[in-house]
């Protein structure tokens, strides 16, 4: 049960803050997850939302190679809501089971291909102590410019945003969604 009222469409927010509500709509199909907490702030929401557009479109990473930060940040910070959410979205993207697993696991990245190696210790180093080793940096950036760089590190901590939302608001995954272990 979330700590508040989740805020499910324009009935729950001020007339002024429709037109937020509605661009919610737009981009995800209704109001769940994070953005049922964040609408509590429409300007907020309405200041977070365009990221979410801007990652799916806009981005200079491969979607593929995008999900592997995501998930693996969300993974990190323990966020049922949002791994349910983004497992789908990886698949989509054409991220594979055994990556998932492995992520979903905290399982050993050696096992991975180099790219998707790379990015799993990046992001894991980020998450749990906000800094990342020189040569786990410099692994990355060989492979890519410094654009495509930061670009997945705003992906991820973007990712660790809305997992800190949904946690300390607790919005519950949805029963049918990827589930984390217990």
């Amino acid at each position: 049960m979330p700590r508040i009222t989740p805020v499910s469409g324009k009935s729950d927010v001020p007339a002024e803050h429709h037109a937020v509500v509605d661009a919610v709509v737009k981009v995800f199909g209704g109001v769940r997850g994070p953005f049922s907490v964040l609408l509590h702030s429409p300007k907020l929401a309405e200041r977070v939302l365009p990221l979410v557009t801007f990652f799916r479109d806009d981005s200079v990473v491969d979607a593929k190679l995008r999900s592997v930060a995501i998930l693996t940040a969300v993974r990190e910070r323990e966020a049922a809501y949002v791994w349910s959410a983004q497992v789908a979205a990886a698949r989509r993207n054409g991220v594979g089971d055994e990556v998932i697993d492995l992520i979903r696991a905290k399982g050993d990245p050696a096992k991975l291909p180099a790219e998707e190696r790379e990015i799993v210790t990046y992001t894991r180093q980020l998450m749990r102590t906000n800094r990342v080793d020189q040569a786990v940096f410099d692994a990355l950036r060989k492979r890519h410019n410094e654009q495509w760089l930061v670009e997945l590190t705003a992906a991820a901590n973007y990712f660790a945003l809305l997992a800190g939302v949904v946690n300390a608001f607790e919005v519950a995954a949805p029963p049918d969604g990827d589930k984390l272990p217990a």
